[in-house]
Formats: structure tokens, C-alpha cells, sequence
């Protein structure tokens, strides 16, 4: 049986995209579920795979996993020719870090600039929070390029878990015209240029579903 994810809205949902792209990016061939935000059996339907009831959620034979970091890891010790986390040591600590910290921290950022991607690139007024948050991440991209960037055009060589991560605040800073150091842009524009970047904007865009939470210009959906 092949592995089967289940995630919402590609326009909107964040945390389905992270294991959707590293699966693409890596190769390892899945079924994919696509289940809006607002559908009203969305619980229902999520919760047989999901213990949170939340998306995204992969299936795996007798496997049910949930929280895209979990399924990361799940997916690097499946398919270790993947490298999905850097093969040194000390890279790979470092990756694993950076991950978490992104699974758990960055909340102004995600609740200020939610990921949104047929909105036309356009600023928007960001909080000393969320400014802080942009901080941290330009300083995180531009450490990890400093020391491994000789490797490849990602965060440590090739694209991986901790790329995978950090793929949602990508889509963001591009949609908000978020500014961010020569270094922090050119890794942005090697994430954007991935074909699975692009097959997953394009079915973005063909999406009917509109979710007024996520619309900052609200109550105009302001589409490209």
C-alpha cells in the first residue's frame, strides 16, 4: 500500500506543505488527500488518521502519523537514501534544532503573515513581534549558508527536512515583500525556483476555497 497524506488547503495550509514538499523534493512517491479547512465533516474525516484531528496526516500500511515533524522523521529513517537530514553529525544537531525551532516557536509571524498564496506580492505593516521573529529567521538562514553553503543551494546542501520546515515562512516573506539579507533572499528564490514549489502554487491558485481568517485584506480576497 503506498503512503497516503491527507492535508488541507494548498493555499493556506502551512503545515500540510512541509512533509507534501519534502516528499516531492526527495521522490518518494504518495497519495495525496486534499481536504478544506472549513469542510464541515473535516474533523471526522481527519480524526481517522490524526490524533489531533488536525492536518497534515500520513498513513502508511498499519501506520498513522500526525504533526509534520513527526512525519519528517518517520520519512528520513524510512527512506534514509532521501537524506532528509544532513549525514554530519554536528550539521545534522544543528538541523534538528532549527526545525524544532521552527515547529514550535515564530506564533506573531504565523498569526500576522498567514500563509496566503494567491495574494499578490504586497507589504504589509508588520508588529515589533513579528519583526523580531524575521529577525530570527534571516539570522538562522544566513548562519546555515554561511557554513554549508559551498554544499548546495539549501539550508545545508540539498534540500531537506529543516528546508522542508521552513518552506510555509518562504511563502510568506515572498507574499508580504517581508525585507531580508542578500543571503536569506538567494536561498528563498533556490526554494521557490523547485518545481515542487511550483506544482504546489499552481494548484493553490486553482483552489475555490476561501478561509476569511487567512485573508489579511479581509474582506477583499485579493487574488494574482
Amino acid at each position: 500500500m503506498a503512503l497516503k497524506l491527507i492535508i488541507g488547503n494548498k493555499n493556506y495550509s502551512s503545515w500540510s506543505f512541509r512533509p507534501w514538499i519534502a516528499m516531492k523534493v526527495a521522490g518518494i512517491p504518495f497519495e495525496e488527500e486534499v481536504i478544506s479547512l472549513e469542510a464541515a465533516d473535516f474533523k471526522a474525516r481527519v480524526s481517522k488518521v490524526s490524533g489531533t484531528g488536525k492536518v497534515p496526516a500520513l498513513t502508511d500500511a498499519n501506520v498513522q502519523l500526525w504533526e509534520s515533524l513527526a512525519i519528517l522523521e518517520y520519512l528520513a529513517e524510512k527512506y534514509p537514501h532521501a537524506r532528509l537530514w544532513p549525514a554530519d553529525p554536528a550539521a545534522r544537531a544543528l538541523a534538528r534544532a532549527i526545525a524544532a525551532e521552527m515547529h514550535a516557536g515564530f506564533v506573531p509571524l504565523r498569526r500576522h503573515l498567514p500563509m496566503n498564496m494567491w495574494r499578490p506580492v504586497m507589504p504589509r505593516q508588520i508588529t515589533p513581534e513579528v519583526e523580531a521573529n524575521v529577525r530570527r529567521i534571516g539570522a538562522i538562514w544566513t548562519d546555515c549558508r554561511t557554513r554549508y553553503g559551498a554544499e548546495g543551494a539549501f539550508l545545508f546542501g540539498g534540500f531537506g527536512a529543516a528546508d522542508a520546515m521552513y518552506a510555509p515562512v518562504v511563502s510568506r516573506f515572498h507574499t508580504y515583500a517581508v525585507q531580508v539579507g542578500g543571503a536569506a533572499r538567494a536561498y528563498m528564490d533556490a526554494v521557490m525556483a523547485l518545481p515542487a514549489w511550483g506544482e504546489w502554487r499552481a494548484a493553490a491558485l486553482a483552489e475555490p476555497w476561501v478561509l476569511p481568517e487567512d485573508e489579511v485584506d479581509w474582506p477583499k480576497v485579493v487574488r494574482v
